[in-house]
């Protein structure tokens, strides 16, 4: 699942990828390096912000625009109930989910929800600021 862009971003920045990796746009992307950027894929990756545009892999190109705020639709992975005004984190395979304890103070934190979501697979909004 990719992000969907509802509010349109105002900051952005250029990173560094793997010439060889196809980015779909909307895709949440995780800092490797203050520079370089991949695909997210686990829990408790560093966030880099949201791609802004497509990446193919036979493209050669090995830059990337990411979006660093707005308002996305993204899919939610519940456990428990999001409540509106909570923070979110990458859960898996493009889900977001409710943040832990330290998530904001390492770099985790997407957004934050603007609504209530207790149903898994709901597509939530969700106001990026990084």
């Amino acid at each position: 699942m990719v992000a969907i862009c509802y509010e349109k971003p105002t900051k952005f920045a250029r990173y560094t990828v793997s010439s060889s990796v196809g980015i779909p746009k909307g895709t949440l992307l995780k800092l490797v390096t203050p520079n370089y950027a991949t695909t997210m894929a686990l829990d408790n990756d560093p966030v880099a912000g949201i791609a802004w545009m497509e990446k193919a892999a036979t493209d050669r190109s090995t830059e990337i625009t990411a979006a660093l705020n707005g308002v996305w639709g993204m899919q939610c992975s519940t456990v428990s109930t999001i409540t509106v005004g909570y923070d979110l984190v990458y859960a898996s395979a493009g889900n977001v989910k409710g943040y832990a304890t330290l998530d904001r103070e390492k770099g985790y934190v997407i957004g934050k929800s603007l609504q209530t979501v207790s149903t898994t697979g709901t597509i939530a909004k969700v106001r990026v600021n990084l």
